[in-house]
């Protein structure tokens, strides 16, 4: 029995530079991520994203991260796929593509400290900062948009909240709105991964945490959709912002001791 927990143990950590404690944790906040998510409607990816941050190397952090968030919303896609709504999907993809380019070849010029101050920066925007609005997107405002999203999740990783006002303002429907936004999503991660493969980064030492990390979060997803809702949701917001805050101070003290 300890020699088959030891050879998962091993086939967990092979090749990732974390030890057991780390994926045990990457886990758990995993699941935790799942949970709020579900009955917040949001928060949970940031929180995933930045407790990985403190694991994982910027170079690192960015492209499984996207494994991550591309199998998430290749679900929601799916789930509701006859409610997507096309008409700005050729743009976006367009914009996509121009903009994972070019975020890509500069990513990889960037010293790890730099990416670092990014991530910290954008945890904090994304944790305190209004929300974006939107009204009456045309094609040319999908293609910036793309171009931009892809240009920056490069470096990010999670942008979602940069596309939903969008989404919410092109749909008239609640689903046409989940499912458009699960759909542009899909397509930015998957050209984002495709990117980062071309680059040279290789994610097959990372295939049994991103499988550990998709089902813990999808049984994260599956438990909060039924116990969340029950607790207070003024509480929770509070303490992920508190949470949220102290892991980007910590990447931005990483990153100045990185620098001297």
């Amino acid at each position: 029995m300890e020699k088959n927990v030891e050879a998962f143990a091993n086939l967990m950590l092979s090749g990732t530079g974390l030890d057991i404690w780390a994926v045990a944790i990457l886990c758990g906040v995993s699941f935790l991520g799942g949970f709020i998510t579900a009955g917040l409607g949001l928060g949970g990816g940031t929180l995933v994203f930045a407790t990985m941050a403190l694991f994982l190397t910027p170079t690192v952090l960015i492209p499984v991260h996207g494994v991550v968030q591309l199998g998430s919303n290749v679900g929601r896609a799916v789930l509701f796929f006859r409610h997507i709504y096309f008409k700005f999907v050729p743009v976006f993809i367009a914009g996509t593509f121009l903009g994972a380019v070019i975020g890509g070849n500069l990513f990889i010029a960037l010293p790890i400290s730099t990416l670092k101050l990014i991530l910290a920066l954008f945890i904090l925007y994304a944790t305190w900062a209004p929300k974006i609005t939107a009204s009456d997107p045309g094609k040319k405002t999908f293609f910036g948009l793309g171009a931009i999203g892809a240009f920056v999740t490069m470096f990010v990783g999670a942008t979602g909240t940069l596309v939903m006002p969008f989404a919410a303002a092109a749909c008239e429907k609640r689903q046409q709105v989940i499912a458009t936004h699960a759909m542009l999503m899909t397509v930015q991660h998957a050209l984002k991964l495709i990117t980062f493969g071309i680059l040279g980064f290789a994610f097959g030492p990372y295939i049994p945490l991103l499988v550990g990390l998709l089902g813990f979060g999808f049984a994260g997803t599956y438990a909060g959709k039924h116990a969340l809702n029950l607790l207070p949701e003024k509480m929770f917001r509070t303490g992920l912002k508190i949470i949220l805050t102290l892991i980007a101070i910590r990447l931005f003290y990483g990153a100045l001791t990185s620098m001297g």
